[in-house]
Order: structure tokens, then sequence, then C-alpha cells
């Protein structure tokens, strides 16, 4: 009986760490797979759009206002490829380039729900990279006296 369980857990076990190379394997095709596409998408741009194609961001805390502001600009003028959150935060992750690339990549791989939260993801980043919404308030009410 109990070398039955023995070979059940080695089996699990084995079966465990193949699922687990699967999955990473399967993550690093997800990310291939969304860089290739925001490489076409930039070769791909509509001539009628009003707004141009977003510039990518590397995690440079003082473009993240800029790169926000592009990005939601553009997705508000293509409404229609962004009909919910998880397609907006794929459009995000995919103009994210260098260090911004590596901070999202843990997220993906757990499958983290705010994958599926544009306000949540956007809220992360700007936690991330250092924005801070009072600093801008702060400025303003300076600016006042």
């Amino acid at each position: 009986m109990v070398d039955e369980l023995v070979l059940l857990l080695h089996a699990l076990l084995m079966r465990h760490r193949a699922l687990t190379i699967e999955n990473s394997q399967l993550m690093e095709q997800l990310r291939l797979l969304v860089c290739e596409r925001a490489s076409l998408l930039r070769q791909v741009r509509p001539p009628s759009c009003p707004v141009p194609f977003p510039e990518t961001f590397n995690g440079e805390s003082s473009r993240l206002p800029e790169f926000i502001v592009q990005t939601a600009s553009y997705m508000l003028v293509n409404e229609n490829r962004f009909c919910n959150d998880a397609m907006k935060v794929a459009f995000l992750i995919s103009l994210l380039t260098g260090e911004a690339e590596e901070w999202v990549v843990p997220y993906i791989e757990m499958d983290s729900p705010i994958l599926s939260d544009y306000r949540a993801f956007l809220e992360e980043m700007k936690q991330c990279f250092g924005w801070d919404d009072d600093e801008d308030d702060d400025d303003y009410e300076e600016d006042d006296y």
C-alpha cells in the first residue's frame, strides 16, 4: 500500500513538473505573440486614425503620464478594437519594453486577475513606476499661491 502511494506521488510529481515546463513554454510563446502583434499593429496603422499609434514604454517614470495619455487616446478613437478591459491591458502590454516588460512578466506567468482589469493595471503601473496622482494635485495647488 505504501509503495503504491509512493509510486502515485512520484507520478504526480513528474506530471506536475511536466505541466510546469509546458506552462512556462506556453507563457513564453504568449509573450512572443504579444510582441509580434504589437509589431504588426505598428506596420498596419489605419491611415484615417486622427491619433498616432502610441510609443513604447520602457519604464522611465517621467514618460508614464505621456504613455497613458497616448494609449488612452488611441484606444478611445479605436474603441471597436478595445471592447473590454483584457483587450486594453493586452494592448498596453504589447507596448512595454525593457524594465516595464520585465515588470509585467510575473503577472502574465501567474495569470493575474489584474490582466482583466484596465484601471487596476494602470494603478499598478503608476505605483511601480513612480507616478502619484497626488503629486499633480500638489503642483496645481502650489501654482495657485
